[in-house]
């Protein structure tokens, strides 16, 4: 009997209903450490229980339902292991460690946002006051800086290995809205001649002064505060970075600050762009085309652009064309745009 055959049915109905639970469950064990005291031989619900300071039938359950989920595995002696996945981003002790965005996306104003999504719709925009996020040097910018650093530098590698730069004399970036900075200095550690400035917010950029401090890129790096509609950006740019940036507006204030990198650049010199990018039909691929919901709910005229979309918006700006790449496994795309 096929799946149309068998009539309907209200799984769906019910397992979307109860993904808040999914959230809570995931967020309460990356609280408790769970995930790095597994990591670390904690493996029944006794051990697990003493190890993160809890009850021994509370770490069951919750452990019982990490496996339900895919997070975990258990075997016929009760015992709990991380699964690759697990290992890789919630072991604390692990160089992929991703527990920590949390911080941003279960934050008060996130969860917010999300709270009246009809709202929303009716508006077609943020319901949050002064257009949430997007308010001046909103201070949720220096929790994002924090928090999702981790999770940009596998798209920070891949683009760096996929931007090309002229060797012997100074190459100088423009790292456009920088937050954590972690793109600008990809570059820059892959490169000894890149020399970046780095846009943002002061509060913001001191979170990637920190970041480029740890790579020791300091020498290479300087900060230059303000919005990136207001402050001037000077002239001469071999690169303007515009990672994550563009979903945030509608297409003619794109358009706007798309001109002004584009007289930034040098003769020859690029954009290079990263967005979630959807197919022409906006529901695939999943990730991406899901993404057009988080610009509904945060910003004032936010959306998840096309490829047609943001050719056009190069295009209409002056960019001599756009090449657009994937970079597996991140679900985003770069798109590099020639003066």
């Amino acid at each position: 009997m096929s799946q149309a055959d068998a009539g309907p049915s209200p799984a769906l109905l019910f397992d979307t209903l109860g993904a808040h639970v999914r959230t809570a469950a995931l967020k309460g064990a990356i609280d408790l450490d769970l995930f790095t005291a597994i990591a670390a031989g904690k493996e029944t619900a006794a051990d697990l229980a003493g190890a993160c300071r809890a009850s021994e039938r509370g770490v069951r359950i919750l452990c019982d339902y990490l496996v339900i989920l895919g997070f975990l595995t258990k075997d016929e002696r009760r015992h709990y292991r991380l699964t690759h996945d697990s290992a890789a981003f919630l072991d604390r002790r692990s160089p992929m460690y991703l527990g920590g965005v949390t911080e941003f996306v279960l934050s008060p104003m996130v969860m917010e946002a999300n709270s009246d999504i009809a709202a929303a719709v009716r508006k077609g925009g943020t319901v949050l006051p002064d257009e949430g996020s997007m308010t001046p040097e909103h201070p949720v910018w220096v929790r994002f800086a924090r928090a999702m650093a981790p999770s940009m530098r596998l798209p920070a590698e891949l683009m760096a290995n996929l931007v090309e730069v002229e060797d012997g004399r100074p190459v100088r970036v423009l790292d456009v809205a920088a937050g954590h900075g972690v793109f600008g200095i990809a570059l820059t550690e892959r490169h000894p001649n890149v020399e970046v400035v780095a846009l943002d917010w002061p509060a913001v950029l001191e979170v990637a002064r920190e970041n480029a401090a740890a790579a020791g890129v300091t020498e290479r790096w300087r900060p230059l505060h303000g919005s990136a509609f207001d402050v001037p950006f000077d002239e001469g740019y071999d690169l303007v970075l515009l990672t994550n940036f563009l979903h945030h507006f509608d297409v003619p204030t794109c358009e706007a600050l798309l001109r002004k990198a584009r007289a930034a650049l040098a003769d020859g010199g690029r954009a290079v762009t990263l967005e979630f990018v959807p197919n022409e039909d906006r529901v695939s691929p999943p990730n991406a085309a899901a993404f057009a919901m988080t610009m509904l709910s945060h910003t004032p005229r936010g959306d998840a652009y096309t490829e047609a979309e943001l050719g056009a918006m190069f295009g209409g700006a002056g960019f001599s064309r756009t090449e657009f790449y994937p970079l597996p496994p991140s679900g985003q795309h770069l798109a590099i745009s020639y003066r």
